[in-house]
């Protein structure tokens, strides 16, 4: 089963991490990194590379396409290489995943139109662009098209489609084995919950202060 996962300049490294973790337990997975060329690909802001094992020409074909998100994702929604590549897999894959803002791209390849979908909630405009239909759920299942929301829900997407790809006690075996037991310290994770003082901040830029 192999798991193509696209990498570009300026991605978000736990877009595509977190989903790796999870996926790399499943039988039979061979899980494949794919880029423009082989090589190092940074993450935003580039502190961050992974290899990529193969060239975008190299893999004509996967069973599961993931998408990950980044800043970079929005400069390539015209990006017809690209595009024509996600659209290629797309149409031999069982399933076809993003994370964050790499819902974007599949709505770009003209993928989600019409369908509901997800991703980061900043996003939400460009994604509806586009004529996808953004709801804010976490995980977002339309027949094999799966999305997922900001950053940390490309988890919360692996086990829902670990448990479709295998059974549900293979997911749940798989989120004991990285104890992904959330608990997170503060209530703060959606603009609805979120305190002004962190959307301000956030607003401004994190580390710039």
């Amino acid at each position: 089963m192999r798991i193509a996962i696209p990498l570009f300049d300026r991605f978000t490294a736990l877009d595509a991490v977190g989903p790796y973790e999870v996926l790399k337990y499943l039988p039979d997975a061979e899980i494949v990194f794919v880029a423009e060329e082989p090589g190092p690909v940074r993450d935003v802001p580039k502190w961050l590379a992974i290899s990529a094992d193969a060239a975008f020409a190299d893999i004509d074909s996967c069973d599961v396409l993931l998408v990950p998100g980044g800043p970079g994702s929005r400069g390539l929604v015209k990006d017809d290489k690209l595009l024509g590549w996600i659209r290629r897999m797309h149409e031999g894959s069982t399933w076809t995943t993003s994370v964050c803002t790499g819902s974007l791209l599949l709505a770009a390849a003209g993928l989600l139109k019409g369908l509901p979908a997800t991703t980061h909630w900043a996003a939400s405009d460009v994604l509806e662009s586009f004529g996808a239909i953004y709801t804010p759920e976490r995980v977002v299942v339309q027949e094999k098209i799966v999305t997922a929301a900001g950053v940390s829900s490309g988890i919360d997407m692996a086990l829902t489609l670990a448990a479709h790809i295998a059974d549900q006690t293979t997911a749940e075996a798989i989120q004991l084995a990285i104890e992904y037991d959330p608990q997170p310290p503060f209530d703060a994770g959606s603009p609805a919950k979120a305190p002004q003082a962190a959307k301000d901040l956030l607003a401004r830029g994190i580390g710039t202060r």
